[in-house]
């Protein structure tokens, strides 16, 4: 370029006017450019710093957004736990006062208990005191009788002039026959004082128990019947050529009887689950009027799944009603078999419940362990529940299947000990057995048949005659008691108290039956002479 400057500039002075204004306009032009581009870079960054303040606006607006949610969800946060602080310190002060409760009612239980131990303590200083006096007695009475003694061998000596061989020999049987009715009547006053005392205390925990616990007098038998609507209903169920009453025997395990009674099928059993199952479907069987073995098969499998719930429910609402906890689910099973089980027509389920209430109300009036009282009668009959399968009486097999479980020693001695086949270890076996005794003894508990009754109170009046001395025996209320009168003569009053006590031990050894059987020894002694 500048060598194009210099050529136009040596071309005249034309030329170099000309190459000036093309300068001129050249210089006018990059300032124009200039310009422009300085007015582009303004506004460039005018934008720019627009779009700067812009984003810094919207940052601003999100910063106090955040802020603002942020101290919502503080908010709320601070709400929930100031919540569930206050729902804790509730629940806290409820186990608080729970555990104040529960401190209260254990401190009344210490303080009975303590009542009682003073009123043992009291009666054992009584009769420590009363033994003391008898003891006293005796001894004044065995000096007395040193003395009387030793006056008539001096007395038999001087008049008869025995030997002094012969006059001790005298003096001792003379001496003998006192001391025998002296030592007699001390006994029969001692016994009778405890027999009463022990009566009277016996009679009132028991009224007290069966007070408490007021249950029916009679429990709901097992049916062993099914009323059909007409006999052509009848021939459906025996089918052509009695293949369906085959099928529901083969199924069921039982026996059917359809004889001539009308609107009347009996069902025979000896397991009563199979009958209870038989019955259910049979019943449905009717009600369904489509009878076939297939049919009955598939109502059979439904009906004892239906049957086992029940057994299921039937153990789970007996240990809930009878407030036992912690049974393993197998108990829980062999007691809901209870329930179709009866013993002389009673429930053997309720009857175990009932005996359950019973020794845990005669529990605590001893200051016992109420709750373990009713484990122990909720579960004496266990064993009626194992099937023949188990050899042994019922009380053995229950204790050895309790023995699985890990029960206390107290419930496996009360099951193995309540009919008296092992000695009783703890005090509440014979607890047991008393409940047991009241359950099966109350008037319309149990029935019997007219020969087991007539022939139990057979066996009673010969037990009673056959001891020397008796005269006439009879067995009265209900066989619950035995009048047995003796010969004057041959029996006098000490040797009627050995009676009595002799006739019981024999009625316990030979005879089962429940409760007890009181044994009254009649003497009476008639002097007849005629005025001629």
């Amino acid at each position: 370029m500048f060598a194009t400057f210099v050529f136009l500039a040596q071309g005249g002075p034309g030329w170099a006017a000309w190459t000036l204004g093309v300068l001129l306009s050249l210089a006018a032009g990059g300032a124009a450019v200039w310009a422009y581009l300085y007015r582009v870079d303004r506004s460039r960054l005018a934008a720019r710093r627009a779009e700067v303040g812009k984003e810094l606006e919207e940052a601003h607006r999100r910063r106090d957004e955040i802020l603002s949610n942020a101290e919502v969800e503080a908010r709320k946060k601070l709400l929930e736990m100031m919540g569930r602080f206050e729902r804790e310190t509730a629940e806290t002060r409820n186990e608080l006062k729970e555990a104040e409760r529960r401190l209260a009612k254990r401190e009344d239980g210490l303080d009975k208990k303590l009542d009682v131990l003073n009123t043992k303590e009291r009666k054992i200083e009584e009769g420590e005191q009363r033994l003391a006096r008898h003891e006293q007695e005796l001894a004044q009475s065995r000096a007395q009788l040193e003395k009387t003694l030793v006056a008539q061998r001096e007395e038999l000596l001087r008049i008869a002039r025995l030997t002094s061989e012969e006059a001790r020999a005298l003096c001792l049987r003379r001496v003998e026959e006192e001391v025998e009715r002296e030592a007699g009547q001390l006994v029969e006053k001692i016994l009778t004082t405890a027999q009463e005392n022990a009566r009277e205390k016996a009679r009132h925990i028991t009224i007290e128990a069966i007070q408490r616990y007021a249950a029916e007098h009679t429990c709901e038998a097992t049916v062993a019947t099914i009323d059909v609507p007409s006999d052509d209903m009848k021939g459906r169920i025996i089918g052509r050529e009695g293949r369906n009453i085959r099928a529901f025997e083969k199924a069921t395990g039982v026996s059917v009887v359809v004889d001539d009674t009308p609107g009347i099928v009996s069902i025979s059993c000896f397991d009563p689950v199979r009958k209870e199952v038989a019955r259910l479907a049979l019943e449905r069987l009717i009600k369904d009027g489509r009878i076939h073995p297939t049919r009955i098969e598939e109502l059979v499998v439904e009906c004892e799944q239906e049957v086992n719930q029940k057994v299921v429910e039937a153990g789970r609402q007996a240990a809930l009603e009878a407030n036992v906890s912690g049974l393993h689910k197998k108990v829980l099973d062999m007691l809901g078999r209870l329930q179709f089980r009866t013993s002389y027509g009673q429930n053997v389920l309720r009857h175990s419940i009932e005996v359950a209430f019973l020794c845990s109300i005669m529990a605590d009036e001893l200051g016992l362990d109420g709750a373990l009282g009713r484990r122990c009668g909720l579960l004496h009959d266990i064993g009626k529940a194992l099937g023949h399968e188990f050899d042994g009486t019922h009380t053995q097999i229950g204790a050895e299947f309790m023995k699985r479980f890990n029960e206390p020693e107290a419930v496996i001695n009360a099951i193995e000990g309540h009919h008296g086949d092992v000695p009783a270890l703890t005090p509440y076996t014979p607890l047991v057995a008393a409940a047991d005794a009241v359950s099966a003894s109350r008037p319309g508990s149990r029935r019997e048949s007219l020969e087991r009754y007539i022939k139990r109170l057979q066996d009673l009046e010969a037990i009673a005659t056959g001891f020397e001395g008796v005269k006439q025996a009879y067995a009265v209320e209900a066989g619950r008691e035995v009048r047995v009168i003796v010969d004057a003569v041959r029996v006098d009053d000490r040797s009627a108290l050995a009676l009595a006590r002799q006739i019981a031990k024999k009625i316990e050894e030979t005879m089962t039956f429940p409760g007890e059987i009181k044994v009254t020894v009649l003497r009476e002694l008639r002097a007849v002479e005629y005025a001629r």
